[in-house]
């Protein structure tokens, strides 16, 4: 399947250049938080495929779903047999709708649990903040969650994206890597990939 995953900044090359050959062959949509709802419902139209999206920690701003779009936030989501998790926001640096403690995480990890036990784990993680030393640094506002690994860790997903690392921060931030099998995207601006889920 081909995706386009998308987070934090609107792409002048999407946006301002929309081009039908960029695209080609995307398959799936997938937000990852801190864009604005015209921004998504612009994809979703001038795609026309589906858009999976959580919320960023920028996101207080949301007044309604994005026409098209179906938010995915605190939800296990099947989507032609494969199976999502999505977990927007981030650490909590100040107050916001979408800041958390690392407590308040696990708690919402722990409130999905009993789906992902029954659907036997899951093959896509979605979230705004990046894993704990994944991606992350030692700032708390641009810190990842721990809780986050131990659900790599647990059920090995083939795939997980974040975004809220903006690529431009340090030369050495990966838009793509691999952990433990896991393919891990930074979806900062776009990445557009291919993988067999």
């Amino acid at each position: 399947m081909r995706i386009l995953a998308v987070s934090d900044i609107e792409s002048k090359s999407l946006y301002d250049f929309f081009s039908p050959d960029k695209v080609e062959g995307v398959e799936l949509i997938i937000g990852c938080g801190d864009l604005r709802e015209e921004y998504l419902e612009f994809l979703v139209t001038m795609m026309n495929v589906p858009l999976l999206y959580i919320h960023g920690n920028h996101d207080d701003h949301f007044k309604r779903e994005p026409e098209g779009c179906v938010c995915i936030d605190d939800k296990f989501y099947e989507y032609k047999g494969i199976r999502f998790v999505g977990l927007g926001g981030s650490f909590r640096y100040r107050d916001g709708q979408y800041m958390y403690t690392e407590r308040e995480m696990k708690r919402r990890i722990f409130r999905l649990w009993p789906k992902i036990h029954f659907h036997k784990g899951f093959d896509v993680l979605v979230t705004h903040c990046p894993a704990r030393h994944l991606n992350d640094f030692d700032t708390i506002t641009h810190r990842g969650f721990d809780c986050f690994n131990k659900l790599l860790e647990k059920y090995r997903p083939k795939l997980f994206m974040h975004g809220h690392i903006h690529r431009n921060y340090g030369a050495r931030i990966p838009q793509k890597s691999e952990h433990d099998g896991t393919l891990v995207i930074n979806a900062s601006d776009y990445c557009i990939f291919d993988i067999d889920l």
